[in-house]
């Protein structure tokens, strides 16, 4: 007797896109990390890679994002708690990446190359923890500045562990740090900031009272945070821990977590201080220039970051499409369908090849070249990943049809996840503007990075005309700032056409050099790939465990 009200059986559907390793199944990635970290040992990215793509870290994700923080600002007697709380999926996300050494960076010659990798593990398997866990190991090199205060949290935020508790640092095994510089007045123009410092014992290393707000406090959960604040020699960077020496809680007010689009098991928060107690770290009006380094590494993250949501994105789309037939042919094998995937597989290409070539750069800081790299390309990189992951997962979500656009699977969150980047530590402007001036400022970081490209394009015509459009534009000082934005994406597609002929399969490079350096005006993906090479860019992107 059949089953009441069953009309019919499921097929022709692909399963979900579950216990697979994100690192062994991702060519591109396996290849940057050989090529940029050479020598370095991957166990420990297998390993993340198996953790990161499980049906457990899937469910944590889901659970995570259903069930987003809460902020306590009262117990049931009206005392003042100002807490987060979160749901144990976060917590147990949290754990895994801080297991992994996420909150730290590794010693040895490969430390970026490799953390960059986790991070675009993890990246995949939830966005929204990644964002403590970024700014903590941001942090690290603004508090070792000040080592007399920040010593003891760069010990405890090293540890591979995860202490979810609210306790003073010294009780906890392991701490995590935030960042607030955005008030509602200034945004990113950070020196419009109103909020005062009254020294209790100025100078380094001392301590203040700081009272007012933050527009902008991400990861209000974290155990301290650098903050922005005007001292009397001027706009100062200080970090401010939760409780104080005495082990009172300290003085902020949290007013609520923002309703935020996206990155949603992740907190940010409105916040007044009152009072609240923090040490200088660095001189009376430097604070921009001791923040920037914690801003840098966040930038590096975002752009790694965004090339992980882009992977994560395809593999979604191929996964569906090589098990969803139509019209007698599975999609995957439909021409138009294969040209897509190709196009979106070659941006995806492009943005690793970029952000580990980026890294590697943060790793070889004494190498002029790399200076250069490190100097330039990461407001390029940022801005040009960060830009183009929106219309790059839009794309990836229409090769699923509705079983995308639907909440019931990931691609509806990571939809809304790839904007964040583009915001954050700088947006499109910013990012473009920053290019403008190095280039304005230090003549001789264009230079050498110039130079480097121009070699790099050695005899091929796309890429030496590209190269010689570029120094066009930036020979026109006038004209410079109005097309920041030109030159900026011009730069991180030239660099990224030059990275690919060199190391990519001949495929990858010809076609990423025949299709962003051709004639054709693309507004969408799927246009000028040439269908002889299609197959071999998507056996490159499937996701075959090797």
């Amino acid at each position: 007797m059949p089953e009441a009200h069953c009309t019919h059986e499921v097929v022709n559907q692909s399963q979900p896109f579950e216990d697979v390793n994100l690192f062994l199944t991702d060519r591109p990635l396996r290849a940057a990390v050989e090529r940029q970290g050479t020598g370095l040992d991957t166990t420990s990215l297998r390993e993340f890679g198996r953790i990161a793509g499980s049906c457990e870290a899937a469910t944590w994700a889901r659970l995570a994002n259903d069930n987003p923080p809460v902020l306590r600002t009262h117990d049931n007697k009206g005392h003042r708690l100002d807490v987060t709380e979160f749901h144990p999926a976060y917590h147990s996300l949290m754990e895994t990446s801080a297991k992994a050494g996420l909150t730290r960076l590794n010693a040895g010659p490969h430390g970026y190359v490799e953390r960059s990798a986790l991070l675009y593990l993890a990246i995949q398997m939830e966005a929204g923890h990644c964002c403590p866990i970024t700014m903590t190991n941001a942090a690290l090199p603004v508090l070792a500045r000040q080592g007399d205060v920040g010593q003891p949290w760069i010990e405890k935020a090293r540890n591979a562990a995860y202490d979810r508790r609210f306790l003073p640092m010294a009780d906890k095994t392991s701490v995590t740090i935030g960042m607030g510089m955005t008030e509602k007045q200034g945004g990113t123009d950070v020196r419009a900031n109103t909020t005062r410092a009254v020294a209790l014992s100025g100078g380094p290393g001392k301590p203040y009272e700081i009272t007012g707000h933050k527009w902008f406090m991400s990861a209000p959960m974290s155990d301290a945070f650098l903050v922005l604040a005007q001292a009397e020699g001027g706009l100062t960077c200080f970090m401010m821990p939760r409780f104080r020496p005495d082990g009172s809680v300290n003085g902020l007010r949290f007013q609520r977590l923002k309703p935020k689009l996206g990155n949603r098991s992740n907190a940010s928060s409105e916040v007044e201080f009152v009072g609240a107690h923090a040490w200088a770290i660095g001189a009376e009006g430097e604070g921009t220039k001791v923040i920037i380094e914690m801003v840098t590494a966040t930038r590096l993250d975002c752009a790694v970051a965004s090339a992980g949501l882009m992977r994560s994105a395809l593999a979604q789309a191929l996964h569906h499409a090589a098990n969803r037939r139509a019209f007698q042919k599975a999609l995957i094998d439909q021409p138009l369908m294969g040209h897509v995937l190709a196009d979106l597989a070659l941006d995806v290409e492009a943005a690793v090849a970029l952000a580990f070539r980026l890294s590697s750069a943060f790793d070889e800081k004494e190498n002029p070249s790399q200076q250069a790299w490190q100097r330039l390309m990461t407001p390029v990189v940022k801005y040009w990943a960060c830009k183009t992951a929106p219309p790059f997962v839009a794309e990836a979500m229409e090769c699923l049809g509705g079983n995308g656009y639907v909440e019931d699977g990931p691609m509806a969150r990571l939809y809304r996840e790839v904007p964040v980047n583009s915001i954050w530590e700088g947006s499109g402007n910013v990012m473009a503007l920053d290019v403008v001036r190095v280039l304005k400022r230090e003549p001789q970081t264009a230079e050498v990075l110039l130079s480097d490209l121009r070699d790099a394009a050695g005899a091929d015509s796309r890429l030496r005309n590209a190269a010689a459009k570029l120094e066009d534009l930036l020979g026109n000082a006038t004209q410079a700032e109005h097309r920041a934005r030109e030159i900026t994406e011009g730069l991180a597609v030239l660099a990224a056409g030059t990275l690919l002929v060199e190391s990519a399969p001949p495929a990858i490079g010809e076609s990423y050099l025949a299709s962003r350096f051709g004639e054709t005006q693309r507004s969408t993906y799927g246009c000028d790939i040439d269908p002889r090479l299609t197959r071999a860019i998507l056996e490159r992107a499937r996701s075959v465990e090797t």
